[in-house]
């Protein structure tokens, strides 16, 4: 007798990580994922960006840039 490792049930679906990329109200470049997964201060708006992508997988569209002030909220 042998036990299977095969589970009957389908993997969980990935969730498609998007961020928001912007200056907090402070002036500090925050990069925010839309589901709340991620993100962090940034020394300038091109490693903001950067991480963004390098999250995302670089989809169109993963990344948007915010003309209004971001929050990192806890």
């Amino acid at each position: 007798m042998s036990a299977s490792l095969v589970s009957a049930e389908p993997p969980p679906a990935r969730v498609a990580l998007s961020y928001v990329v912007g200056q907090d109200c402070r002036g500090r470049w925050v990069a925010l994922e839309s589901h709340g997964l991620g993100g962090g201060y940034f020394r300038d708006r091109e490693a903001a960006i950067r991480y963004a992508a390098a999250e995302s997988g670089c989809p169109a569209g993963a990344v948007r840039l915010s003309l209004e002030p971001l929050a990192i909220t806890l």
